[in-house]
């Protein structure tokens, strides 16, 4: 017998991967134990043009009648260039058709920047999330509400609700430490920025590793996931007087990933601070490994509750002394990885997010 329906509604898919569908994927399988049957649907106004999308958009929502339809959030799957301004009008269409309307805010603020379009796209994003948390009659956020800059208060109808890892399971990856790695600590990298910020990343990385490599000896670094290969070229010239053993991948499958990192010490999170909206630096957390990452605006519990080594980006050299620490110190590395492998079964495994969902959308009836 099939579960209460539950429609996940996406917008423009991302490329390479699109983790915001992967989510939805997961979700889905878990929320099978909670009675809900989770349904990917997308609006497809890249192709169609958002006259012809909303004429489809209202035809299908008439079948949703009475559903949970848990519209997908990002500004960049709603709008090219990150102007969200028919969002709300999307959500009132599924108003109209007499569902139940969720917002599940993968983005939880506006974009930065100083230009002159930054600013009047940051104005325009927090329009389009101000009214479309009017508009819906449940919201869901990636990351604690009082973290969120533009939630002046606590709304009854909103939740927070952290994100998984896009990941198979990994309890594999438990009892694959030492195999294949002859000796050598590991160090994982799971995606790089692109652009400017990427550059700044890779200057990270790169000081971090040689010095923790200067003290410690050999050590390998895995770098794989968005950006990879197309920073290689500046990792090998980088690294090529020896000490560091290089491994750069792209864009790897599931069960790829959760190899790579079960094979690996640490993963060196320095794609912004961490948070619990970030799905690399959870894939670290689901395979039980300490994470190296800097605290920010966006970092609470329950994320803090994993093995997390803090660095201070303000401070330098810190990174690396950070880093060195948890190569150099087994019994502290162990228990980092203990506290990650706790932190990913109680918060951030699928049947626990999907219990936390369970238990928001049955407390709205």
């Amino acid at each position: 017998m099939s579960g209460q329906r539950v429609i996940a509604l996406l917008g423009r898919p991302d490329a390479p991967t699109d983790a915001v569908e992967e989510y939805c994927r997961y979700l889905g399988e878990a929320m099978t134990a909670e009675g809900f049957e989770l349904i990917i649907e997308r609006v497809t106004w890249p192709q169609d043009g958002w006259t012809r999308a909303a004429k489809g958009l209202r035809r299908r929502a008439k079948r949703w009648r009475g559903a949970w339809v848990l519209v997908q959030y990002t500004a960049l799957a709603w709008s090219a260039r990150g102007f969200p301004l028919r969002f709300p009008r999307l959500l009132s269409i599924l108003k109209a058709a007499q569902v139940r309307v969720g917002v599940v805010f993968h983005d939880v603020e506006p974009y930065g920047g100083t230009r002159a379009i930054d600013r009047l796209r940051r104005r325009a994003q927090l329009h389009a999330m101000l009214k479309a948390l009017r508009v819906c009659d449940a919201a869901i956020f990636t990351v604690p509400m009082e973290k969120i800059s533009w939630l002046k208060n606590q709304l009854g109808k909103g939740c927070f609700i952290p994100v998984g890892a896009n990941l198979p399971t990994a309890s594999k990856a438990n009892s694959r430490k030492g195999i294949f790695t002859r000796g050598k600590l590991s160090v994982a990298v799971f995606g790089i920025t692109g652009g400017e910020a990427g550059r700044g990343e890779i200057d990270q990385i790169v000081d971090a590793v040689q010095f923790a490599a200067s003290r410690v000896g050999n050590l390998r670094l895995i770098v794989f996931g968005r950006n990879a290969q197309s920073a290689e070229a500046e990792l090998r010239q980088r690294f090529q007087d020896g000490g560091v053993e290089l491994h750069v991948m792209g864009v790897l499958p599931g069960e790829d990933v959760v190899r790579s990192l079960s094979i690996s010490d640490v993963l060196l999170f320095v794609r912004g601070h961490i948070s619990t909206r970030r799905g690399s630096a959870i894939a670290g957390i689901a395979c039980g490994l300490p994470v190296v990452a800097s605290a920010g605006s966006e970092t609470a519990a329950p994320i803090t509750e994993a093995g997390l080594a803090l660095f201070s980006p303000q401070r330098k050299g810190d990174l690396g002394d950070v880093l060195l620490r948890v190569l150099e110190d087994e019994h502290y590395r162990a228990s980092l990885a203990q506290q990650s492998w706790v932190a990913q079964q109680q918060y951030f495994s699928w049947p626990a997010i999907a219990a936390r969902y369970g238990e928001f959308m049955r407390s709205l009836k």
